[in-house]
């Protein structure tokens, strides 16, 4: 049955308070919205399926990433930026378009196609600067179905010294290098030789504090340390060749670590990235900036830096301003939230379902409306997603531990919050739980809380013509998926055998 709140005025008076309360803060100090006059070269280096939190630079003990800590140390370190949607597709098609994912057709999906709008590379190339990618770019998913001619977010290149070859002598540049890691299959038992010690890694509360947890962990460290070098010879390449003083340098990920509860769930652990940016001389260092930063707002922030006014259909917001501000903490007391969303991450469930879901926020609560609460947010069981060829089968030890223990005591409720069925709303009050383990939506102290948020994300939703609001609703579970199509969908012999599920799926002999 699903849930309608009326408009809860006391609650709006609340967070309006709040606001106003926030702006009194940085009331007496002038944002500087000056922007450089040169159009500078931008490189963009994303690493692929990292949780915001796992940097030296964010706090994180048991990792080493020297190269990425001192250019947070020159640049600014974001601590509130997020993907449009925990899906490594949908959240590349949203940072090149700078829109909503639920406004870009099929690109909502992974494994889709991409739509003909506008992006910030073609207006780019345009206006004159070279523009290229190495690495996946915007997918994983098909753009020829739509007649694109390469890659939406580039030529495609082998090597930054090959695009730097091709590059004229003083053209203004873009280059997005989209790393491998850390990205599933990690290398097993990388964490030997990357000297991290299992002991001193922070296993969050929603997953087992088991040696074997540690490992996958310690494993996924590990990666994320082997693209931490590789952002390190990027900035040395730029040295070399005489770029660096006149490029922008940003570091991110797509979306959230691929571990229950994280890539393809909209809690932090799947939306909350890690966000650098550097140029120093130009936007001053040093800074820890609090604003809400969603990844479409890349697509308006190069353009202005670049000179280039946004597409008309951009609804994203450029944060030049605080990029060249001389403030940190909250510098744009507007920016207090962002609003993600999710449609079909992976072909996991009967006839091509998907999960969609849409979510709010804030610096407190975190809000999350299931759209089809009677489907498996994981994928169907037993194996809760690695169900047929559509899937691309890593090994995820973590995973399997809970399947394998999901009936023992301190660890079923742990299974039960990454693969059980969940309501339609959820409700979490991140300050007092910021694993996102209690759901407050029966909570009556909470009623005007949730109202007031139900409201506000579903008038966004409104206002930006989400079509699981206001209509026609865009079939995105019978949208093409454009891997293995033609297979026939069996499950990972893989995962059968480790769970002793071969009984069941003795049709595969």
């Amino acid at each position: 049955m699903k849930t309608s709140f009326p408009t809860p005025i006391k609650a709006i008076t609340i967070i309006v308070l709040s606001i106003i309360t926030s702006c009194n803060l940085i009331a007496d100090k002038k944002v500087s919205t000056k922007i450089p006059t040169q159009k500078p070269n931008i490189l963009l280096l994303m690493s692929d399926n990292q949780s915001a939190e796992h940097l030296g630079c964010y706090g994180d003990p048991s990792i080493k990433t020297p190269h990425i800590d001192r250019l947070a140390e020159k640049g600014l370190i974001f601590k509130n930026a997020f993907c449009s949607a925990p899906s490594c597709s949908p959240a590349r098609a949203s940072m090149l378009t700078g829109q909503d994912i639920w406004n870009l057709g099929e690109a909502a999906n992974l494994w889709s196609s991409f739509p003909r709008v506008k992006v910030y590379s073609t207006l780019m190339e345009e206006s004159g600067y070279h523009v290229g990618i190495e690495g996946k770019g915007w997918g994983p998913g098909d753009e020829t179905v739509t007649a694109w001619e390469q890659n939406p977010g580039g030529v495609r290149y082998n090597s930054f010294e090959e695009f730097i070859n091709d590059t004229k002598k003083g053209q203004p540049w873009m280059y997005w290098y989209s790393s491998r890691d850390p990205h599933r299959p990690y290398q097993k038992e990388g964490w030997k030789n990357s000297g991290i010690a299992l002991d001193s890694i922070r296993v969050p509360p929603y997953l087992p504090n088991t040696i074997e947890v540690r490992k996958d962990i310690a494993d996924y460290y590990d990666e994320i340390q082997r693209f931490d070098e590789e952002v390190g010879s990027y900035v040395s390449l730029l040295k070399e060749m005489g770029e660096l003083e006149n490029t922008v340098i940003v570091v991110c990920s797509d979306n959230g670590w691929q571990m229950p509860r994280g890539l393809a769930n909209l809690y932090d652990f799947g939306t909350k990235i890690p966000l650098i940016i550097s140029w120093p001389g130009h936007f001053p260092s040093g800074r820890e900036i609090e604003d809400f930063i969603n990844i479409k707002d890349f697509a308006p922030t190069f353009l202005e830096l670049a000179g280039i006014p946004p597409a008309e259909e951009m609804n994203a917001r450029s944060f030049v301003d605080i990029l060249t501000s001389e403030k940190q903490g909250i510098i744009d007391p507007q920016r207090d939230h962002v609003i993600m969303a999710r449609e079909r991450h992976a072909f996991v469930r009967k006839g091509g379902l998907g999960y969609p879901g849409r979510a709010i926020r804030t610096d407190e609560y975190l809000l999350i409306r299931n759209y089809e609460p009677d489907r498996w947010p994981a994928g169907d069981p037993p194996l809760y997603g690695d169900v047929d060829a559509h899937m691309l089968h890593y090994e995820a030890p973590t995973k399997i531990y809970m399947l394998k223990n999901k009936n023992v005591e301190n660890i079923k409720p742990l299974f039960d919050l990454a693969f059980s069925k969940r309501p339609e709303y959820e409700l979490y009050n991140l300050k007092e739980d910021p694993f996102q383990m209690n759901n407050l939506i029966d909570v009556v102290a909470y009623k005007l809380i949730l109202e007031a948020l139900s409201n506000q994300l579903q008038s966004y939703l409104i206002e930006t013509k989400d079509p699981r609001e206001v209509g026609p609703l865009f079939d995105w579970d019978n949208a093409p998926y454009y891997k293995d199509r033609d297979k026939k969908p069996k499950p990972s012999i893989k995962a059968i055998e480790t769970l002793g599920l071969r009984e069941e799926y003795n049709y595969l002999d």
